[in-house]
């Protein structure tokens, strides 16, 4: 029996062996044997063990697959997540700065995902991604603020659908390196870096790439850093952080994209999913917002930056701000 795959733009750069693996829903070892035994081929040609996958790479093998192991998060019960906003359809949570938001490979622990099953089991058979238990978008690991779920498969492919047509709104805050006066907007395509795997980058010309837009205003700022609200309705790999680095003013704690290391006590880059707006699958619109955590409120206090009152919002107070015919 022959097997192919398609490698996702959310698989790109993975190790081959973590890719079949993952796919195949066997355990890293089996994937090396399959790899041992010549039976797996990329892009029609024999593959190694420690390569590296692109998307739009065909990964092909000959079965029978090998045994398999679960691939839906484990629940973790005792891994508390916030739930923003709940209905029958879906649940918004506020994902910690830090926190992975699912599982990458089978058995991994300790991501939104597996708190989400544990609240909603029915997350889990939701999505062509088990992995994923239902989530309809990603945010980085040191990314944190609002993160859907689906609860049942209708809602999922009714979301997804409005991601993929720009009918989903997000708006984040964002503290970068350097001072910005006045508001602007980035509209170039990005692409995949092609010697870093963990990387994207403004695509050059003549190459091909994935059409993105970002804008942004100031908030506040100070001698060498300004709190943004930047919005998009694309959600690219890295979107925020490729385009505002591109401009010279990469985040605050983003080392991938030289963003200085300060202050003391940031977990990684300083990004909020603050705010997002869609079409809820009711015909309504919901506009959903999630308050800045304590870590990253005591930040902007030491550096004396002052929100506006609508977004001035305490731990525990994410609320369902309209939702309107």
């Amino acid at each position: 029996m022959a097997v192919e795959w398609t490698v996702a733009d959310k698989e790109a750069g993975q190790r081959l062996d973590h890719f079949l693996a993952d796919r195949a829903g066997c355990s890293h070892a089996a994937a090396r044997r399959l790899l041992a035994e010549e039976r797996v081929r990329l892009n029609g040609r024999r593959a190694r063990k420690g390569g590296m996958v692109r998307a739009g790479d065909r990964v092909t093998f000959e079965g029978p697959l090998p045994e398999s192991v679960p691939l839906q998060p484990a629940p973790e019960p005792e891994l508390a997540v916030e739930v923003i906003y709940l209905d029958d359809n879906l649940v918004a949570l506020a994902k910690p700065p830090g926190l992975p938001s699912h599982p990458l490979r089978a058995g991994e622990r300790g991501t939104l995902a597996n708190a989400l099953v544990a609240r909603f089991p029915e997350c889990a058979a939701v999505g062509e991604d088990p992995r994923e238990a239902g989530l309809v978008h990603r945010l980085d690991r040191d990314t944190s603020g609002l993160l859907l779920a689906a609860r049942n498969a209708a809602t999922w492919h009714s979301l997804r659908q409005a991601f993929r047509e720009g009918r989903v709104r997000k708006e984040y805050v964002a503290l970068v390196a350097g001072v910005i006066q006045v508001p602007g907007e980035i509209d170039l395509p990005l692409a995949h870096h092609p010697r870093d795997h963990r990387r994207m980058r403004v695509a050059r010309p003549g190459e091909p790439g994935q059409s993105a837009r970002t804008q942004f205003a100031p908030l506040a700022s100070g001698e060498n850093w300004t709190l943004l609200r930047v919005q998009m309705s694309t959600g690219r790999m890295h979107q925020v952080r490729v385009h505002l680095a591109h401009v010279g003013h990469s985040l605050v704690g983003d080392s991938l994209y030289g963003g200085p290391a300060w202050p003391s006590g940031l977990p990684g880059h300083f990004l909020h999913a603050w705010r997002i707006a869609l079409p809820h699958p009711s015909g309504n619109q919901l506009l959903l917002a999630c308050p800045l955590f304590q870590t990253q409120q005591e930040v902007l206090l030491h550096l004396g930056a002052t929100l506006p009152e609508e977004m001035s919002l305490t731990e525990g107070e994410g609320r369902l701000v309209s939702k309107e015919p």
